[in-house]
């Protein structure tokens, strides 16, 4: 009707990839058009306007439809727009808009009562304030928030977390010790013991699995700090997609701790007492300490999941009996253990 009567409607218009919208009054598309590529500075030839919400093309007949005020957005001949989604693309692909982002995020939340809403308004926060990207104690205060005082690096923490969870799976193997009724067995277990420590030892108990400053093929991270489940362990990847960044805030650093390195084939249940019956009738010299190592402490047979994606039944998986115990060919890999760290 605006059309037909000569009046302007007034309509919000923004360029392609800019969040700053401009009030333009028009009467009819070539009007609005012609308008808006003075103001944006966008070359006429070609160019169109779309709905911001879902890339709509504005046409003439569709024009004088449009509430007051709606919000347009203005594309130069190459330039296409799939509605809002396209915006927020933009917006995860830069940096320019984060502290942008971070006011309008808290001004939502401080209002909104949909618990769904806040929920992912949190989240969003959460990942715009990361502060991955600082390193030091004094850098980074609120992060060593409860952190012993020694640590005065965020990766030098990280590191010691994870020795600290493959320590404890070697006083698993430790404890077992009482459950061996024959002295001669628990002498051999005892050796076999000492004998798994010192290779840990050697490999600094593989603290570098969480240490980002560590090559590329000795973390489970990015440069950056980002972890990745690698889904349960009868599944290749995560089907969820579960992903965390414990170098960004003090919170993403508690929650990792609910983030489990989980073994394949179980330590409990299969590992140590495959262990155990090995040495029933063997001695720890005949005993492939490699494979065990392998499977208690490393990548072989660790898998970093989210807690949803830590199955706790039953795995049903068992130890290799042809490589339990040595062989020429693994009888050799000993001679070079202590020079070549396991990873």
């Amino acid at each position: 009707m605006f059309g037909l009567f000569g009046k302007n409607k007034p309509v919000k218009i923004r360029g392609y990839g800019g969040d700053r919208k401009y009030g333009v009054a028009a009467k009819n598309v070539k009007e609005l058009i012609k308008k808006g590529c003075t103001l944006l500075q966008v070359p006429l030839s070609g160019a169109r306007v779309c709905l911001y919400e879902d890339g709509t093309i504005v046409t003439q007949e569709f024009f004088p439809t449009l509430p007051d005020n709606s919000e347009l957005v203005l594309l130069s001949k190459a330039q296409t727009w799939s509605g809002v989604l396209c915006d927020i693309g933009q917006l995860l692909s830069t940096d320019r808009h984060a502290d942008a982002l971070v006011e309008a995020a808290k001004g939502l939340l401080s209002d909104e009562k949909s618990f769904k809403k806040r929920k992912v308004l949190i989240d969003l926060l959460q990942n715009l304030e990361d502060t991955s990207d600082l390193e030091s104690r004094d850098e980074d205060a609120d992060w060593f928030n409860g952190v012993d005082a020694r640590f005065k690096t965020k990766s030098a923490y990280m590191k010691y977390n994870c020795e600290s969870r493959i320590r404890g799976y070697m006083k698993e193997v430790g404890d077992a010790t009482r459950s061996i009724q024959k002295a001669k067995v628990r002498a051999e277990f005892l050796k076999t013991s000492k004998c798994l420590v010192e290779m840990l030892k050697n490999d600094k108990y593989n603290g570098k699995y969480f240490d980002r400053t560590e090559n590329e093929y000795g973390r489970l991270c990015t440069r950056e700090g980002w972890f990745t489940c690698q889904g349960s362990f009868d599944q290749k990847l995560c089907q969820s997609l579960h992903s965390i960044n414990p170098y960004g805030s003090r919170e993403s650093r508690i929650v990792f701790g609910t983030w489990n390195l989980d073994h394949r084939i179980e330590k409990k249940r299969t590992i140590i007492p495959s262990l155990l019956e090995a040495l029933q009738n063997h001695k720890t010299t005949d005993i492939n300490l490699i494979y065990f190592y392998q499977m208690l402490f490393t990548r072989e047979n660790l898998k970093l999941v989210h807690i949803a994606c830590h199955k706790k039944g039953a795995h049903n998986l068992l130890c290799d009996t042809r490589k339990m115990f040595r062989t020429g060919k693994n009888a050799k890999q000993d001679t070079t253990v202590k020079k070549k760290r396991l990873i």
